[in-house]
């Protein structure tokens, strides 16, 4: 939503799908468009270029992970500029997150230079601390890529080897992200708790909400101050008096 992205194909397991589907709905709600797919085996993050190619068509095309959380007051700046390249410069874009222990992601290596010159899935001994996070804005021929990649030793098809592959065409651009953003993995039950502190010291802090859907579509002018108002109706809780104050206009940017 940040990006401008309004069409959004959700991809999940036969058991959760339903679940999302009741939750979010066609997406009308935010003035946006909701499809959804179901991945019947986990065969990889590369799988939701094959499981979404009628979805994107001729379409450039983001994939974001549903478990990673990221924040930061120049994240907008940077999906933006993310998007951008993509479309006027015919690269595809991934970002690089400093960690201490990057042997658990794909890890971005840097030549004498510091240009990027490869990347890694899950070394036992990482080249550079710079994971890549699972956000990542491709050109259309994603789709062909990922169809022709071959699965891992693990049995998965590897985002790894598609950005391996826009690398080896010098058509992948990387974007480091510094000190005042942060990213969170929610993959396992610790990153949860981890990134659930997080959010709730922000939000008790500074009394605004992370990441509020119908905060970011009534300020990108995708639905209306009624709209919001009769959303707010349907919580009787601290959300729903939240969305009262964004329609009021008593919470600023």
């Amino acid at each position: 939503m940040l990006a401008d992205i309004r069409e959004v194909l959700i991809i999940s397991t036969p058991r959760d799908l339903p679940v999302f589907r009741s939750l979010l709905g066609d997406g009308s709600a935010l003035g946006m468009h909701f499809e959804f797919a179901v991945q019947e085996t986990p065969r990889g993050l590369a799988d939701a270029f094959i499981v979404g190619k009628d979805f994107i068509g001729t379409d450039d095309v983001a994939l974001v992970l549903g478990d990673n959380v990221f924040y930061g007051q120049s994240f907008t700046s940077f999906l933006k500029k993310a998007r951008k390249t993509v479309e006027d410069n015919r690269k595809s874009v991934i970002f690089g997150y400093r960690v201490t222990d990057a042997s658990a992601y794909g890890v971005i290596s840097f030549d004498e230079a510091g240009n990027v010159a490869g990347i890694e899935e899950k070394p036992s001994v990482p080249s550079s601390d710079y994971a890549v996070p699972g956000l990542y804005f491709y050109t259309n021929d994603v789709v062909s890529i990922a169809a022709d990649i071959k699965p891992s030793a693990r049995g998965e098809l590897e985002i790894t080897s598609v950005n391996e592959a826009f690398l080896a065409q010098g058509r992948l651009s990387v974007t480091l992200l510094g000190r005042g953003m942060t990213w969170l993995d929610m993959g396992t039950y610790d990153g949860l708790l981890e990134a659930s502190n997080f959010i709730a010291t922000i939000q008790k802090r500074q009394g605004l909400f992370v990441a509020c859907i119908e905060e970011i579509a009534y300020r990108n002018g995708w639905i209306s101050k009624d709209m919001i108002l009769e959303i707010s109706k349907e919580y009787n809780t601290e959300y729903g008096r939240y969305l009262n104050m964004i329609a009021l206009d008593r919470i600023s940017d």
